[in-house]
This record gives structure tokens, C-alpha cells and sequence, in this order.
């Protein structure tokens, strides 16, 4: 008697079918990691134009820069020290596809002659 084949009707399909949910799981890494980069570098320009106008004396407008700048929930801090002015701009992952990403914009600047030392701003929600 011959031994009978088994029947490989439907292996495509499922092979097919294993490597879309892959491709998708991939593909939604990649667009999670370029939001966060995008949104890295929009935390970084919005530290360099609060701590320029910080270092101004001009507060206010650096919230205000952050709060059009930064993606949507950054926060602002604003630290004095012997030197100058640092600025740090955070803001939570996108969408939470990659929770474990820190994002973080920090810039310094030189506090320019005559301007009064502004009381540090702590870190919290840009208006």
C-alpha cells in the first residue's frame, strides 16, 4: 500500500498571511520611529528659540515659541546658571508606538548683558 501525502492546500494562503501581519508590525516601527525623530528635532529648535528669547528676558515669548514650536504637550524648563541659560523641551512619544523613546530638546545660551536673572521656569505644560 502507498503511504498517503498530506495535503498542502492552504499553506500559501497562511504563509502569505503571516508575512502581511509582519510587514504591518514593521512598517508601523518605521512610521512610529520617524515621528519620533520628527518630533525630536521640533523639541530641539524649540529649545534654541525659548533659550534665545529667554536669554533676551523675554519669558513669555519663550513659552509661547515652545507652545507653536513643539509638538503638542512639550513642556519647557528654563535653568539659570553661572554661565547662562539652558532650555529643555520634552514631549511624550507619539501615539505610544515606542513608549520607550525619550524625547528631549535641549539648548543653551549666554544671558545677554543687563538683563535681569528671570526666576527659573519649571518643567511643565507649554501653554
Amino acid at each position: 500500500m502507498r503511504p498517503r501525502c498530506r495535503d498542502d492546500t492552504g499553506a500559501v494562503t497562511v504563509e502569505a498571511a503571516i508575512s502581511l501581519g509582519a510587514l504591518v508590525a514593521v512598517l508601523a516601527l518605521v512610521l512610529g520611529g520617524i515621528a519620533a525623530v520628527t518630533d525630536q528635532l521640533r523639541c530641539t529648535d524649540a529649545a534654541r528659540e525659548a533659550v534665545r528669547l529667554a536669554a533676551r528676558g523675554d519669558t513669555d515669548a519663550a513659552r509661547r515659541a515652545v507652545a507653536v514650536i513643539a509638538p503638542t504637550g512639550a513642556s519647557l524648563e528654563l535653568v539659570r546658571d553661572a554661565d547662562g541659560l539652558t532650555a529643555v523641551v520634552r514631549s511624550a512619544p507619539v501615539s505610544g508606538l515606542l513608549p520607550v523613546v525619550r524625547i528631549e530638546g535641549t539648548a543653551f545660551a549666554v544671558t545677554e548683558p543687563g538683563v535681569e536673572p528671570a526666576a527659573p521656569i519649571p518643567a511643565g505644560p507649554s501653554p
